[in-house]
C-alpha cells in the first residue's frame, strides 16, 4: 500500500447513502477508525515479501522483481514493452545493481527517502478517520462498502491533509479481518495553494488502490490508478500518472540486508520471465 500514499505525498512535495450490513451495529466512523489501527499496527510488524511490478507510463511498460529488505526495497528490471531485456540493458542494469551495492552514499539517500515515505504513510493514514465522514452503502464480496465525503469540520491545514480532505469517494473493508481491501477517490473540487500561485490541483483527478491478503495477517497493493493534473507556479501544468500491478507475492526471511536482497535477485534473475509472465496470464483471465 505503501506506494499510492508515496504517490499522494508526491502531490504535496511537488506544491511544497446506504445502510450499515446486518452483521454490525458499529458506527461507520468507528469502524474506519479500527481498520485504521490495523493497519498502522501491521506497518509496523507486516513480514518481508518478493513480487513483480508491471509499471505503465507513457514512455512504457515496465516489469520488475522487487524484493523488501530492512534498508528499504530493491527492485531488479526484468522486462521491456513485453520482451527480455537486450544484452545492452542486461549489462545495464547489472551495473546499476552494483554502483548501489557499492555506494554507501547512494544506499543512504535511498534508505532516507524509504524512511520519509514511511512517515508521510502515517501522517496520511492518521488523518482519514477525521477529515471524512463515512456512512454504510451495503456489502459486496465479504466486504463492507462505505461512502466518504469531506468533513467540513476538520481543519485541513498541511498540503498532504487538503489534497486528501477535497477527495469523496467509495472504501471497502475486508468484514473479517477489518483490513482496507480498496479504496477509490475523485478530487471534487480545485485546491490552490498560495491563492493559486504557488499552485493548483484540479477537480476530477482519481485514484483507485485495490489490495489482497497475502497471509493470515499481511496485506498487499494488488493494483493502483493515480490519475491527477496539476499546475504548478501558474506556469507548469502537467499530469500524476500512475499505473501499476502486483502479483506473485512470496515471503522472504524478515531483516534482509541490502547485499541479501540483491543476491535473491541475482537468483531468481533466470526464472523471473516465466514466472512473471505466468502471474499475469492468471490474473487477466
Amino acid at each position: 500500500m505503501r506506494v499510492f500514499w508515496a504517490s499522494m505525498g508526491i502531490l504535496a512535495a511537488t506544491m511544497g447513502a446506504g445502510r450499515a450490513p446486518a452483521q454490525t451495529q458499529m458506527p461507520a466512523g468507528q469502524l474506519v477508525r479500527e481498520v485504521i489501527y490495523n493497519e498502522q499496527h501491521d506497518h509496523q510488524r507486516h513480514g518481508a515479501w518478493r513480487y513483480w511490478i508491471e509499471k505503465h507510463s507513457p514512455a512504457g511498460t515496465r516489469i520488475e522483481e522487487q524484493v523488501e529488505t530492512a534498508d528499504g526495497p530493491v527492485n531488479r528490471l526484468t522486462l521491456s514493452d513485453g520482451h527480455p531485456l537486450s544484452v545492452a540493458a542486461q549489462e545495464a542494469e547489472e551495473a546499476r545493481l552494483e554502483r548501489l551495492l557499492n555506494s554507501p552514499g547512494e544506499q543512504a539517500r535511498r534508505l532516507r527517502h524509504y524512511d520519509e515515505d514511511e512517515e508521510r504513510i502515517g501522517r496520511i493514514l492518521a488523518l482519514l478517520p477525521d477529515a471524512f465522514l463515512y456512512e454504510y452503502d451495503g456489502e459486496e464480496s465479504g466486504s463492507w462498502r462505505l461512502r466518504f465525503r469531506p468533513n467540513p469540520d476538520y481543519p485541513a491545514g498541511s498540503i498532504e491533509a487538503r489534497i486528501f480532505h477535497a477527495m469523496r469517494g467509495t472504501l471497502w473493508v475486508d468484514a473479517r479481518a477489518k483490513r482496507l481491501a480498496r479504496l477509490e477517490g475523485r478530487v471534487g473540487e480545485n485546491v490552490d495553494f498560495g491563492f493559486g500561485i504557488l499552485g493548483r490541483l484540479y477537480k476530477d483527478g482519481w485514484f483507485r488502490l485495490v489490495r489482497v491478503q497475502v497471509s493470515a495477517t499481511d496485506w498487499k497493493t494488488e493494483s493502483l490508478e493515480v490519475h491527477m493534473n496539476i499546475r504548478a507556479l501558474l506556469v507548469k501544468t502537467f499530469a500524476r500518472e500512475t499505473s501499476e500491478m502486483r502479483g506473485g507475492f512470496e515471503a522472504v526471511p524478515a531483516g534482509l540486508s541490502l547485499a541479501q536482497g540483491l543476491a535473491l535477485l541475482s537468483q531468481v534473475g533466470a526464472t523471473a520471465q516465466n514466472r512473471v509472465e505466468g502471474n499475469l496470464a492468471v490474473m487477466r483471465r
